[in-house]
C-alpha cells in the first residue's frame, strides 16, 4: 500500500484541540526542525509520502463571527506549505513531497514554474493536490467578489490545469537545454539550447493571457504528480479525466469501493486505464498492545478533542454557521455552495441520511478511525485493500507520536503480510515521485496533459528567426 503522512503546516488540523495533550508537538509548527526531525523519519520508515495540506482563507463564521476559529487555532495560522517544502527536499533524499494548492492563490504561469524549480531541486519528488478552495474567505482573498459557484470553480480548475499542462508539457520538447560549452571550428560560444525546441504557448480565454515560453526547462516528471480530492459527481469527473491519485475520507469501505470503481469506469471511457488512477484513503489509528487498551486510549482521546473545533471544521467547509445551535440539531435541509461531496459523504453515515450537529462532530473524529492492536489494524487495511484503495493517507492525533506508533507498530506487521513494502535501501538509487509510484517518470500517453507535446512548433524561438541577408 502506498503510504502517506497528512500534514498541514499549522496547529490544529483534522482532529481539533488534539494539540493541547501534553505529549504532543504539533504547536511547533513554525520552527523547520519539527518537520525535518518528522519527515526524516518517516523516510527513513518508507513511507512514500509527505502531503502536505493548505486553506487560503478562514473557514465560515461559527458562533456569530471567526474569532472562534483564532481561539481555538482552526488551521490559522497557517503557512504556506510550497516554501516549507522547498527546505524538506534539501534535507531528504527519497520521499515524496506533495502539497496542496488551490487553482485561486496563484496565476498559473507562476505556479507552474514554482513547481518545476521545486522538481528539478527535488529530483522529482514533487506532487500537487489541485483543489478549487470552498470557503467565501479565500475567494475574496483573491479579489472575487464571493464563493465562486461550485460548477464554475471545476471549469476553472480545468482551465488552469489545461494552462499548466502547456507550459509543463508543450513549451520545452525533450534535448532542447544542451549547455554544450564546445567551439565549433575553434569559433563560437556552443549551444545552449535549441531555439527550433523552445516555444511560446499563446493561450487566449476570457481568464488567461499567456505567451510563454515556460521559462523552466523540463523537469524530472515535466508535471508534478497529480492529487484530487473531490467526491461530488463533478469532482470524480474532473479526478477521472486528471489525477493520479484521488485523496478519499470516505467513513466506509462499501462507499469507499464505489467511489473508486466509479472513478475508475470514468476514467476509462476517457480513453485511461482503470489503473492510472490511485486511490488513498485518509485513516488515523489508535493503537494498543491489546484490544481493551486501544479502546481506552481512543476514549482518552476524544475525552481531550475540542467538539466546537470539530464541527467548526465541517460546517464551516460548508459555509453555514451552526455555533449557537443545540447538539442534536438535525441538518436535513443543507443546500450549500461549499464542500459538496463531504456533505454527501456524511448524509450517508448518518441513519436514514439524517445529519445532526453531533454527526458533524463525530464524523471529523471518529468516521476515518481505526481503533485496535497491530495484527486488527492490518486486518482492518488488508480489507481496506481488498475494497480497491491503493493507499492510506494517515492523519495524525499527535505529531510526531501519531507518526511514531505507526512506525513502530503496524508497520513491521504490515510488511510480514505483504501490505507495505520492504524497509528501503538507503544504498538504492533514488526515484521520482511518479516513478516510485507508477514505474514511470514522465505521465503516460493516454494522460490529457500527453496532447501538447510537439503542440507549439509553430510558436519556436526558431520560427521567429530572419534568415541570414534578409
Amino acid at each position: 500500500m502506498i503510504l502517506s503522512a497528512f500534514l498541514m503546516n499549522t496547529t490544529s488540523h483534522i482532529l481539533g484541540g488534539a494539540w493541547r495533550r501534553e505529549t504532543a508537538q504539533q504547536h511547533r509548527f513554525n520552527e523547520l526542525q519539527h518537520w525535518t526531525e518528522l519527515v526524516r523519519r518517516l523516510e527513513e520508515a518508507g513511507f512514500d509520502l509527505a502531503f502536505f495540506a493548505d486553506v487560503v482563507g478562514v473557514y465560515g463564521d461559527h458562533e456569530g463571527g471567526w474569532a472562534s476559529h483564532v481561539r481555538r487555532g482552526l488551521q490559522i495560522p497557517a503557512n504556506d506549505p510550497l516554501v516549507l517544502i522547498s527546505a524538506l527536499a534539501a534535507s531528504t533524499q527519497r520521499i515524496g513531497l506533495a502539497m496542496t494548492s488551490s487553482v485561486i492563490q496563484a496565476h498559473p504561469f507562476t505556479f507552474a514554474r514554482q513547481l518545476s524549480t521545486l522538481d528539478h531541486l527535488s529530483g522529482g519528488r514533487v506532487g500537487w493536490n489541485v483543489v478549487t478552495s470552498a470557503t467565501e474567505n479565500a475567494h475574496r482573498n483573491f479579489g472575487g467578489g464571493g464563493l465562486t459557484a461550485h460548477g464554475d470553480r471545476y471549469d476553472w480548475a480545468e482551465e488552469y490545469l489545461d494552462v499548466v499542462y502547456q507550459l509543463w508539457e508543450g513549451s520545452w520538447e525533450d534535448g532542447a537545454l544542451l549547455a554544450d560549452k564546445a567551439l565549433e571550428h575553434g569559433r563560437g560560444r556552443g549551444l545552449h539550447a535549441d531555439p527550433a525546441k523552445v516555444a511560446k504557448i499563446h493561450h487566449r480565454s476570457a481568464r488567461y493571457e499567456i505567451d510563454g515560453p515556460h521559462l523552466s526547462a523540463p523537469s524530472p516528471q515535466r508535471t508534478p504528480y497529480l492529487f484530487q480530492a473531490g467526491s461530488s459527481e463533478r469532482g470524480r469527473d474532473v479526478a477521472a479525466r486528471h489525477a493520479e491519485a484521488t485523496f478519499s475520507m470516505a467513513p466506509r469501505r462499501d462507499l469507499a469501493a464505489a467511489h473508486a470503481a466509479d472513478v475508475r469506469r470514468r476514467a476509462e471511457s476517457y480513453g485511461r486505464r482503470a489503473e492510472d488512477v490511485a486511490f488513498i484513503q485518509g485513516l488515523s489509528f489508535v493503537i494498543g498492545s491489546t484490544e481493551a487498551e486501544a479502546k481506552a486510549k481512543a476514549a482518552e482521546l476524544d475525552e481531550s478533542l475540542d467538539v466546537h473545533a470539530l464541527i467548526a471544521h465541517t460546517a464551516g467547509s460548508l459555509g453555514v454557521d451552526v455555533g449557537g445551535l443545540p447538539i442534536d440539531t438535525p441538518l436535513d435541509d443543507l443546500e450549500t455552495e461549499g464542500a459538496q461531496g463531504h456533505l454527501g459523504e456524511i448524509r450517508k453515515m448518518a441513519p436514514n441520511g439524517r445529519v445532526t450537529l453531533r454527526d458533524l462532530a463525530t464524523f471529523r473524529a471518529q468516521a476515518t478511525r481505526v481503533v485496535g492492536t497491530p495484527e486488527q489494524i492490518a486486518d482492518e487495511l488488508a480489507a481496506w485493500q481488498a475494497a480497491g484503495i491503493d493507499g492510506i493517507n494517515i492523519i495524525n492525533a499527535e505529531i510526531p507520536g501519531s507518526y511514531v506508533e505507526f512506525i513502530d507498530h503496524v508497520l513491521p506487521v504490515l510488511r510480514e503480510r505483504g501490505l507495505a513494502r520492504p524497509a528501503p535501501d538507503a544504498e538504492a538509487p533514488a526515484q521520482t515521485l511518479r516513478g516510485a509510484l507508477t514505474g514511470s517518470d514522465r505521465l503516460p500517453e493516454s494522460h490529457p496533459a500527453a496532447r501538447y507535446r510537439g503542440a507549439f512548433a509553430e510558436y519556436s524561438a526558431a520560427a521567429t528567426e530572419v534568415p541570414p541577408g534578409l
